[in-house]
């Protein structure tokens, strides 16, 4: 009887305890980061092909959570960026999720602030290794470096290049060294290709407003009008080909273009042949997965997530499986 006794007293208290955890998981399933006050960097401006994206994912990242999410549009400008992020401090919100553009140096003593007031911190778009060492914090986005080595190696393969071609690499060559490193790394791969490469300097109010690329692009057409190939440093521009080489007088194809992302404006240049390689890097990621990871830290105790979001490539033979999904501003 005794031992019979307690093997039921056991099996109660297993049920009970499944009881417990399947209660508490139902109720964590349910806005389970409500009453927690995050500030998001979208980055872009509202509106522009990248960053709407971003801000999707971080919206339904908001909806699915619960958090209340302040959503800070800097126009890509590492200087607005640097600015709201202390105002963001002040403002002494759990968690702040941070796009990495302004840099290392210049992010490093604000971290350093969030730290000593207990701010959970992540980064999102362009890492930063250093801060995130010293300080805390996750990353969500493409590795750069890696990313720009393998855009270009793979459009030396793909599209038979070899030693001699003419290419362009745009890119925001005149800011500091990690806003740039994506783009440098495919103008270095091509030059190991023995390409013959041209670097352009594609300001960040470019990002916004892509058209004001076309003086730059059609001038260095005309002075180079055998180049075979142009890098586009971001969905905004890569978007915009068929503005850029239309008043240029090129047709479609007449000079390959690869670049980075994907969005509705991409999907119809693939569809009208004027890209050909883009490098998806999952924008709609980087704006959810930072607020699930704020979310976990500040609620949960859990560590900062750290994904690579760099997804492979896009090209004219698979667009089609992203194309809905872009039109929908999700990829």
């Amino acid at each position: 009887m005794l031992k019979r006794a307690l093997v039921l007293g056991a099996a109660a208290l297993a049920m009970a305890a499944t009881s417990f955890s399947v209660a508490n998981a139902e109720t964590l399933r349910d806005k389970w980061c409500k009453g927690v006050h995050l500030r998001f960097f979208v980055g872009g401006a509202e509106g522009d092909a990248f960053a709407s994206i971003v801000y999707n994912g971080a919206k339904q990242a908001e909806h699915d959570l619960g958090p209340t999410v302040d959503y800070l549009f800097s126009g890509w400008k590492a200087e607005t960026m640097i600015q709201q992020l202390r105002e963001a401090i002040a403002a002494k919100p759990d968690g702040i999720a941070m796009m990495g553009h302004p840099g290392e140096a210049a992010v490093m003593p604000l971290a350093e602030q969030a730290y000593k007031a207990g701010i959970k911190m992540m980064y999102q778009n362009v890492p930063l290794p250093g801060v995130v060492a010293k300080f805390g914090g996750g990353y969500v986005g493409a590795q750069q470096a890696p990313q720009g080595k393998a855009l270009g190696e793979e459009a030396v393969h793909r599209f038979g290049l070899k030693g001699g071609d003419k290419a362009i690499v745009l890119g925001p060559f005149d800011q500091q060294p990690e806003r740039y490193v994506r783009e440098g790394a495919t103008a270095d791969a091509l030059s190991a290709a023995g390409l013959a490469v041209t670097k352009l300097i594609a300001p960040a109010e470019a990002a916004a407003d892509p058209n004001l690329l076309i003086p730059t692009i059609t001038a260095a057409l005309l002075n180079q009008p055998d180049t075979k190939l142009i890098v586009y440093p971001g969905g905004q521009q890569l978007g915009n080909v068929p503005a850029f080489m239309t008043a240029a007088g090129k047709k479609p194809g007449e000079v390959i273009a690869v670049g980075f992302d994907t969005s509705p404006q991409i999907v119809a240049a693939f569809k009208a042949g004027w890209v050909q390689l883009t490098a998806d890097q999952q924008p709609f990621m980087q704006g959810y997965l930072p607020i699930l990871s704020l979310c976990q830290e500040v609620v949960l105790g859990l560590a900062p997530i750290n994904v690579d979001t760099g997804a492979g490539f896009v090209t004219p033979d698979n667009y089609k499986t992203v194309a809905k999904l872009a039109t929908e501003g999700l990829r």
